[in-house]
């Protein structure tokens, strides 16, 4: 009879334990946020602050590796299966928006205190506005600008890095200079990364696409002004042709294999890991060259945003945590961790941004970047299609003019579907 009462006084307790813990769930919200990568692993030491702040709101964040986070996405919302929010590159946004998966949030928007247009760099909020709807929220940003050895452009004469085209032409030409009959170059500009023929491009004043983003413009007058400009640049020997043999660029940065390297702010550790010693006052960065002179030029406004799914059932809880991870205090704490670059413009008034010299032509930039288009096929014309032309021009496989018409015509039939839609659409109106 002991043993029974024991046991029954033990159910009993655990019936209390239980049902304590359900009436505590129950008065709880989980908001589901997957981020990919790194992020992932870092936004969660965010996530303790934001649950103390919203007693009753519990974050679980599930990480999704890059490689894979486009089609997880992609089969999450066939089988109807999208978590409350996520992490979407800035250029996934109009795939989204165009299978209806995420919402506009131009409602919380209009509420917010946080969250405000003009607090962001212009071109990095347009990335996420779609037929005047804002569909995401820049959680941080990147863009390209220019890292260089500071050294050999004193050598070359260039006491301030170029301001426009002219200028890096002949820069580069001087540094070449230097190594007439050597296997040396002043510029790296490989032709398996389509960004600074976009960049230049929309520099020079091309709308890439047209027709309502139907159509390539790449055979414009304005993109092949910049297309031939750049794929001068390999056919002179100031940059190495093509797609380059080059395993680690820090290295033949290091080494003067070239002088100057378009890239992003992911670069930045892997530089002054590399660039130590005596080599550690070399090097700098600046903002793009422009066309002639307006500086800093044109540079890619790039990131990830916050988005908001449309079957999520949490959207005010979703929109409170997007607003904490909006907070300039909250954007430095993730600049720390991860070296991801904040999208409100209050956090680079701190002293950690405003003072590392490295980070100052970033916020230059910023002021003057634009989104690539914003169609759900960008990315296969971006990787497959630009990069193939630039490297046939580039080993004069096919001239300039040929190269572009080709490009046209590729980017034509990639774009069918959208034209017949656009179409309808015109014909339903």
């Amino acid at each position: 009879m002991k043993i029974f009462k024991y046991l029954n006084t033990i159910t009993l307790s655990l019936m209390i334990v239980f049902n304590s813990c359900t009436e505590k769930k129950e008065g709880e919200q989980t908001i589901k946020f997957w981020a990919m990568g790194a992020e992932a692993e870092y936004v969660t030491k965010l996530v303790p602050e934001f649950e103390k702040q919203n007693p009753g709101i519990k974050v679980k964040v599930q990480q999704i590796p890059w490689t894979a986070a486009q089609e997880k996405l992609v089969t999450a919302f066939a089988s109807n299966n999208t978590p409350d929010a996520c992490q979407l590159g800035n250029t996934w946004v109009p795939q989204f928006a165009a299978l209806n998966a995420i919402i506009p949030l131009d409602e919380f928007i209009a509420t917010s205190n946080q969250i405000k247009k003009e607090k962001y760099f212009e071109g990095i909020w347009e990335t996420n506005v779609i037929d005047n709807k804002v569909f995401g929220i820049a959680w941080y940003t990147d863009t390209r600008i220019m890292f260089y050895r500071k050294d050999v452009f004193e050598k070359a004469g260039y006491l301030q890095p170029p301001k426009n085209w002219a200028e890096l032409y002949d820069l580069c030409k001087k540094i070449k200079a230097f190594h007439p009959n050597e296997e040396k170059y002043a510029i790296y500009l490989p032709t398996n990364e389509f960004a600074p023929f976009i960049m230049f491009g929309m520099e020079a004043g091309s709308t890439i696409l047209k027709d309502n983003d139907t159509r390539g413009n790449f055979s414009g007058a304005e993109f092949k002004e910049a297309f031939r400009y750049l794929t001068d640049f390999p056919k002179q020997k100031l940059a190495p042709i093509g797609i380059s043999q080059v395993t680690n660029v820090y290295q033949a940065f290091a080494d003067e294999y070239f002088s100057i390297y378009i890239s992003g702010p992911w670069n930045i550790p892997e530089f002054k890991k590399w660039m130590k010693g005596n080599l550690a006052d070399k090097w700098m960065t600046a903002p793009m060259p422009g066309y002639s002179d307006n500086y800093p030029g044109k540079s890619l406004a790039g990131g990830s945003s916050l988005v908001i799914f449309k079957n999520s059932k949490h959207k005010k809880e979703v929109w409170k945590f997007f607003e904490y991870l909006s907070q300039p205090k909250t954007q430095l704490e993730f600049y720390k961790l991860l070296n991801n670059l904040p999208a409100n413009k209050e956090a680079w008034e701190d002293s950690l941004l405003k003072n590392d010299p490295y980070m100052q032509a970033f916020y230059l930039q910023f002021m003057n970047v634009s989104p690539t288009p914003k169609i759900p096929e960008w990315e296969q014309i971006a990787f497959a299609k630009v990069q193939q032309y630039a490297e046939l021009a580039v080993r004069n496989a096919m001239s300039v003019d040929n190269a572009l018409k080709a490009l046209d015509k590729d980017v034509d039939r990639i774009l069918e579907k959208r034209r017949w839609l656009v179409e309808e659409k015109k014909r339903n109106k």
